[in-house]
């Protein structure tokens, strides 16, 4: 698939398949991975997408953003503990990180943020 078209399918993936409530962290992975690998990091989030939001304690949404120079992950949590859990989980380290690894031409920034509080 091309770059453009690998674009564009980013672009129907960050849309959130339900309406969820705000949360109150997100964990944002940059990942720095080349033009032809941008396909395998669009399946792998796929892949693992709704694992993620089906067993991980406090998780609420998951996006995707594939840019021109990197791909980005943006997960949404309750709290920023439940975010840190995650980054220390089984699904992370053993499934996402080991699928991710030969894709990656630089070591993933990792950042978790709390949310503003809801007015």
């Amino acid at each position: 698939m091309k770059l453009k078209n690998i674009i564009l399918a980013s672009i129907f993936l960050a849309i959130p398949t339900q309406v969820q409530a705000d949360p109150g962290a997100f964990l944002e992975i940059t990942l720095k991975i080349a033009g032809e690998n941008r396909q395998a990091a669009v399946s792998i989030y796929s892949k693992f997408k709704r694992p993620f939001l089906d067993t991980v304690t406090g998780a609420e949404s998951k996006m995707l953003l594939v840019r021109p120079l990197d791909v980005q992950v943006l997960h949404g949590f309750a709290t920023k503990a439940d975010a840190q859990a995650y980054l220390e989980s089984k699904l992370f380290n053993d499934d996402v990180v080991v699928a991710l690894k030969p894709h990656l031409e630089a070591k993933p920034e990792i950042r978790i943020y709390s949310a503003p509080l809801n007015d």
